[in-house]
């Protein structure tokens, strides 16, 4: 009977798969032209078995785990047996399998090795343009999906290694900055060549058969690692629910709910009793929600396992169809992270009293996502910046929340630089700080969020914005206060002020600004409770103000230090 792969081989494999997800993503990020994708890095690059079966996946947006193996599956029933080496795959539908929404598009590439289907590379990357009916694509009053942008339904962008000029004709055709657009195709073909170069280099140092039976053990030895931890979390039934402030249009709040099952076995998310799809754009598709509930069910597994398909066996979704998790088309999704990130949330907040070790309080949980577009005054060309915003993280038991992070479903993402904001678009960035407000209060602190002003130095701007939990601010945990919610306040030049959470090209002209706050997450534990010492660090670093103060032991502070005694 033939053995198996070697211990030893079998781990340079995994390192070598592993290798190649970061390698591809590295190649994408030097050679797109969109800060969204070489700054933010909103993006990622991954490599799936011949049947789709996710090996590994490189770093950047962690809400697209899971919609790369299914952008394969897709393409492998389309196509079945008639691709060909050398052939692209392009896919961006929200309704077909690792849809989110139009701007987020994902190219898969078929690796042979003499003449046999091994293996699919992947990426899926947020391209800042995509035409529709606003600069930028995506919009917060959108009421179907064809105002979103162009849509793809996997269709071939190369067949057998020859680019196919009408695609790419109609493509530049139906955007508006189509030198960008372009660059940032041709960025995820090169991040493509790059996976199957190695791939093939793997299966021609090893052998395809050692590859494959490596593949087969770190599957199942991912599963296995996977259910062990999933044997160590508390057993039985655990329920949330929340409210989504509105759908851009002028409808909501809307209530959503989750019912979470951990057995030794199984982590099963019920989705049901939450509310149906609504015809403003923050609809989720049902591959979006897969992918959220993959990206909690990792946390609080095990984080440090290395991601493949194997450690998602264990789990298991309900939903109806036709809700705001799983809407259907028509239905527009162009701020679908609005509720994607719920359903972490909801999985979160129902389990967070029970796993205080591993989940903190609520955080901002809005991507916060923001477009200014105008005419640069330099050179009066067309810019859009877009870019997502970093919050604050709630308390855990025992520790202060984060501040200035992202949000959950943007994982290792980044906000634009300052420099690369004020030389690329018509503004000026006048204030980047924490937002130092009272929200979240407790034994334990939830994290700050911040505040970026962008005065606007273009004749004209216009600017859309979707900062949820506007109206429901995040959620506390043991006696601590909720966090604060996130908005937008536009300072105009007449001394007028306006706040909201969601805009679509709200006007600005020269001078105006444009003020991005996002809040403070959760606290955790009574905030008569914190350690007097704490509190008296937190002045110190304006990280509140004397008037938040909410801690018995701390008697005064004198602008300089603050004193103490125990009562």
């Amino acid at each position: 009977m033939p053995r198996g792969p070697d211990p030893f081989t079998l781990e340079i494999i995994k390192d070598a798969l592993v290798a190649i997800g970061d390698e591809m993503f590295v190649a994408l990020q030097r050679t797109s032209k969109s800060p969204i994708i070489y700054e933010v890095l909103d993006y990622a690059c991954g490599l799936t078995d011949a049947r789709g079966q996710m090996l590994a996946q490189g770093q950047g947006v962690t809400g697209f785990l899971g919609t790369l193996g299914q952008a394969v599956a897709e393409t492998r029933q389309k196509f079945g047996d008639q691709l060909r080496p050398g052939d692209i795959i392009i896919t961006n539908d929200p309704y077909g399998g690792g849809g989110t929404h139009p701007s987020d598009v994902s190219l898969i590439l078929p690796v042979f090795f003499r003449g046999r289907l091994v293996a699919f590379m992947v990426n899926k990357a947020h391209w800042t343009e995509l035409g529709g009916k606003d600069p930028g694509s995506w919009t917060t009053d959108a009421t179907e999906v064809y105002q979103e942008g162009l849509v793809f339904p996997c269709v071939k962008l190369f067949d057998r290694g020859r680019p196919l000029a009408g695609v790419l004709d109609l493509l530049a055709a139906n955007v508006r900055l189509p030198d960008m657009t372009l660059g940032d195709l041709w960025a995820g073909v090169a991040a493509l060549r790059v996976g199957e170069r190695r791939f093939v280099e793997l299966c021609a140092k090893f052998g395809a058969a050692t590859v494959h039976a490596a593949i087969d053990y770190l599957l199942g030895h991912g599963e296995r690692l996977t259910r062990l931890e999933l044997r160590k979390l508390p057993k039985g039934v655990f329920e949330a629910e929340d409210m989504i402030d509105d759908d851009g249009i002028g409808h909501g709040p809307f209530p959503v709910r989750v019912r979470v099952t951990i057995t030794d076995e199984e982590f099963v998310c019920d989705f049901t009793g939450t509310h149906a799809q609504v015809p403003g754009p923050i609809n989720a598709t049902r591959t979006g929600l897969m992918s959220s509930i993959r990206t909690i069910f990792k946390a609080v597994t095990g984080p440090q396992i290395p991601v493949n398909e194997g450690c998602f066996r264990a789990v298991r979704v309900i939903c109806p169809p036709r809700t705001i998790f799983t809407a259907e088309r028509p239905a527009p999704v162009s701020t679908y992270w609005e509720t994607k990130a719920y359903a972490i949330d909801l999985v979160w907040k129902a389990l967070a009293n029970v796993l205080p070790d591993r989940l903190t309080g609520g955080h901002f949980l809005s991507v916060c996502g923001t477009i200014i577009s105008g005419r640069h005054p330099d050179t009066g060309d067309l810019f859009i910046l877009v870019e997502p915003q970093a919050g604050g993280w709630g308390a855990g038991a025992g520790k202060d929340g984060q501040s200035g992070l992202v949000c959950s479903g943007d994982g290792e993402t980044y906000v634009i630089p300052v420099e690369v904001t004020e030389a690329r678009h018509g503004v000026r960035v006048d204030q980047f700080a924490f937002n130092v407000d009272d929200g979240g209060a407790g034994q334990f602190r939830g994290g700050r969020g911040l505040i970026r002003d962008y005065r606007i130095t273009a004749e004209e701007a216009f600017l859309t914005a979707t900062f949820g939990r506007f109206k429901f601010p995040p959620w506390s945990v043991a006696g601590g206060r909720p966090g604060s919610p996130n908005f937008v306040k536009v300072l105009h030049q007449d001394g007028r002020e306006v706040i909201f959470g969601k805009c679509a090209r709200y006007r600005l002209t020269r001078g105006d600004v444009a003020r991005l706050v996002t809040g403070s997450g959760g606290g955790w534990g009574d905030p008569a409770r914190r350690d007097a010492a704490r509190v008296a660090q937190d002045l110190r670093n304006e990280m509140i103000t004397p008037d938040g103060v909410d801690t018995p032991g701390l008697r005064r502070y004198n602008g300089r230090q603050a004193m103490t005694e125990r009562e």
